[in-house]
């Protein structure tokens, strides 16, 4: 009985791995935004540059964890450790910047 449980559970999990497709995609997504970089780089917003480099990089972050990292597919208990690395990023880039003045 035991080992009819264990063949049905294998049976009903469903690998939804990315295909060719989304890989380019998300490619062609990662260069258009490099070249978004590349171009507002030689742009001044003021007191802006830092965070728009900052938001395109952190967008950028995400595709490449979500999607060729596999985080999408990751069980609940990997992607709590990857959301504390996060926050302390976020922390320490906080701390970085109350320090550091962009006048």
């Amino acid at each position: 009985m035991s080992g009819e449980q264990s063949a049905s559970a294998e049976h009903n999990t469903v690998d939804h791995k990315p295909t060719y497709g989304i890989y380019i995609l998300v490619w062609l997504v990662l260069m258009t935004l490099t070249g978004v970089t590349v171009a507002v780089a030689g742009i001044n917003f003021g007191n802006l540059t830092v965070a728009t480099a900052l938001t395109i990089a952190c967008i950028k972050s995400y595709l490449v964890l979500t999607f060729f990292m596999h985080l999408k597919t990751e069980t609940a208990t990997f992607k709590i450790f990857v959301a504390v690395a996060v926050l302390f990023l976020l922390i320490s880039i906080s701390l970085l910047f109350s320090d550091y003045s962009f006048l």
